[in-house]
């Protein structure tokens, strides 16, 4: 597969899971891909796995002098810029009442203050064709018991890509997002356990967890040509959690 030959990508919490998946496909379908997260040793590893045509930035969506070195590291290295995949994302759970500020801080600033910046920052490279896909997640459309402060993150991504669509319309710009379900990755084991996400994933119509290879598809489709009059969109990868 060639959809993305000569493209040029960056993945946000690119080093594991979702965003991971989602690098390795773009990757096979013939993009160069920047992996932007905290972690180094993640981020090497990462890249010993995906090959030459990686490249690793390290620092924190939340630190704007961050984005920055990481958006002159693409300009000097590739000059433009066409996909961006603003994945990085956080998220724990409190029950109402005991909801601290910390707690709010920490989802708000990693999963709305820093996709804002992800993207906002990144459209100097951009040009018509380009794609944006945010990362939501079934939770927006969902009451979910202890998690309604990163289902609220999640729900205002979806209106952001909404009203980011108006924005860029005359640019030639998309901006969508793909929401999942129930993904077996690291930070889903790390908030809700084996046993966790083995039911959630049970409570699925298709009665299992994803895996980060579907999410990885699904993006891919969204970076590419054949998503072309596609923007303002969500595409769910769920297994039919939210949908029935």
């Amino acid at each position: 597969m060639s959809r993305l030959a000569g493209k040029t990508a960056v993945v946000t919490g690119g080093a594991s899971g979702i965003g991971f998946g989602a690098a390795k496909r773009f990757i096979e379908e013939g993009a160069f891909v920047y992996l932007f997260g905290r972690r180094r040793e993640v981020l090497d590893e990462a890249v010993a796995k995906l090959g030459p045509s990686a490249r690793a930035v390290q620092g924190s969506v939340t630190e704007l002098g961050d984005l920055d070195r990481l958006y002159e590291t693409v300009k000097a290295e590739r000059g433009t810029l066409d996909i961006v995949l603003a994945n990085a994302g956080t998220g724990a759970f409190a029950a109402l009442g005991e909801i601290t500020p910390e707690h709010y801080d920490q989802a708000f600033d990693v999963n709305v203050k820093g996709l804002i910046f992800t993207v906002q920052k990144a459209l100097p490279l951009m040009s018509a064709g380009g794609s944006i896909i945010l990362t939501g997640s079934s939770t927006s459309v969902m009451g979910t018991p202890a998690f309604s402060i990163y289902s609220a993150t999640k729900a205002a991504v979806r209106n952001l890509a909404r009203s980011w669509a108006l924005d860029l319309k005359a640019s030639g710009i998309r901006v969508n997002v793909m929401s999942p379900g129930p993904i077996r990755t690291e930070l889903a084991v790390e908030v809700v356990g084996e046993e966790g996400i083995a039911a959630v994933g049970a409570s699925t119509v298709l009665g299992r967890v994803g895996e980060a290879s579907e999410t990885g598809a699904v993006a891919a489709f969204l970076a590419s040509p054949d998503s072309s009059f596609m923007t303002g969109g969500e595409v769910f990868v769920d297994g039919g959690l939210a949908q029935v």
